[in-house]
């Protein structure tokens, strides 16, 4: 019997993926062994927007079985991530008195308490309260205060907020999928726990995860996140461009999207073309392939500006000593890594889910598998530090029929 087991939902606009793993490693920074991977066409959500709760259940069911197909294990909880236009992020600063003569654990519980403290309108509810540092008698840039000297103990805490609609709509999904929410994620901060190193987050480094309909920026600098913004704009985007600039329904445009796009035009021979569908039913046309290409390039160029726009208006562009890092779906196209590193005059590449990895890893080796297998290790990480939070085979069959139970009856 294996124990121990993590899994990961990921529920994007166009794709829902789940990936299941086993703990291993370095309690520390503990890593993950896949073992199996689902994916599934996402139904019901509009956007980030849930419009039909019974298709995206499906969705949430298909891709779960699917990964558990593969593992050969069955799973009754998992980490799933939210995110969308509605979530915000800020900093708050909690100050104590040191109740003893050095700071104590009860402490440190009642800095995050005040730090958290805050008054949340009744349609918001917290999604996180993520510790940045300490200070002690106005030392700054401590890490882990238990033990030192002072009288005055400060904390700087990240909040995130999401609506409560949005929450409630997830959970209620995965409820009658036969899962349960372990805990929600921020999907930017999942993706940047898959595809960024502790010394990229310590130099300072932006990972760019441009998905369906939106684009996630997290950005992390002296060790720890410093800003996130979610831009409401992706990979669709990109499609409905193509669907007027070349006059073909919606599903051949995402099609040319796929198979044909290249992210920087002087990539492309200016005499290769693609067959594209004509106006009657049956005919096919020629089309430019470098035509594809500008479209794409175009609005990428936009695209990255606005991200390049966000990172200057927060004053953290010029603190990225290791660069910008792509990942999600859309920067599959090729070409666009040479597109960003002329946009934003910085070191570019691509982020895939490597370090940490064992097993069926490959699998996963991929961008748009960044969120979901960051989720796996966002709950591999919670399960180090609490000992709670994963599956076992056993206990995985009695959760789910118990929350079977509890949604239909």
């Amino acid at each position: 019997m294996r124990a121990n087991l993590i899994a990961g939902l990921d529920i994007g606009t166009t794709n829902t993926c789940a990936v299941i793993g086993e703990i291993v490693g370095d309690p520390r920074r503990p890593g993950l062994t896949i073992l199996g991977v689902g994916q599934a066409r996402t139904g019901g959500l509009r956007g980030d927007m849930v419009t039909n709760i019974d298709e995206m259940t499906e969705s949430v069911r298909s891709a779960m079985k699917e990964a558990e197909l593969m593992a050969g294990v069955s799973v009754d909880r998992v980490y799933t991530g939210i995110g969308g236009d509605h979530v915000r992020a800020t900093n708050s600063m909690g100050v104590v008195a040191i109740s003893e003569e050095e700071v104590t654990r009860d402490d440190v519980e009642r800095v995050h308490i005040v730090a958290r403290a805050v008054a949340l309108p009744p349609d918001r509810e917290m999604v996180h309260a993520i510790p940045q540092e300490y200070r002690v008698d106005n030392q700054r840039g401590i890490k882990d205060p238990l033990g030192m000297a002072g009288v005055r103990l400060e904390s700087e805490v990240f909040l995130v907020t999401c609506q409560v609609t949005a929450a409630a709509n997830i959970k209620k999904a995965v409820n009658r999928a036969g899962y349960r929410v372990q805990e929600l994620v921020l999907a930017p901060l999942a993706g940047a726990r898959a595809v960024l190193t502790e010394d990229e987050k310590e130099v300072g480094v932006a990972m760019v995860e441009i998905g369906a309909a939106t684009t996630n920026v997290a950005v992390y600098y002296e060790g720890k996140i410093q800003h996130v913004s979610i831009l409401p704009f992706g990979g669709a985007t990109l499609t409905a461009d193509l669907v007027r600039g070349l006059a073909v329904p919606h599903a051949e445009a995402r099609r040319a999207l796929e198979m044909h796009a290249v992210a920087f035009a002087q990539l492309v021979d200016p005499r290769e073309t693609v067959d594209l569908p004509g106006p009657s039913p049956g005919q096919m046309r020629s089309v430019a392939r470098e035509l594809i290409a500008h479209i794409v390039e175009q609005r990428l160029d936009e695209m990255f500006g606005i991200v390049q726009g966000e990172l200057q208006d927060h004053a953290v562009l010029d603190k990225l000593g290791a660069g910008v890092v792509l990942t999600g779906g859309t920067v599959a196209i090729p070409g666009i890594v040479e597109l960003a590193q002329q946009i934003f005059a910085s070191p570019v590449r691509l982020g895939v889910p490597n370090e940490g990895l064992g097993g069926l890893a490959d699998a996963v080796r991929r961008p748009r598998f960044a969120v979901g297998t960051g989720l796996a290790l966002w709950g591999a990480d919670r399960f180090a530090e609490t000992g709670r939070g994963a599956s076992t085979i056993t206990s995985g069959v009695m959760t789910k029929l118990g929350t079977w139970l509890k949604e239909f009856f």
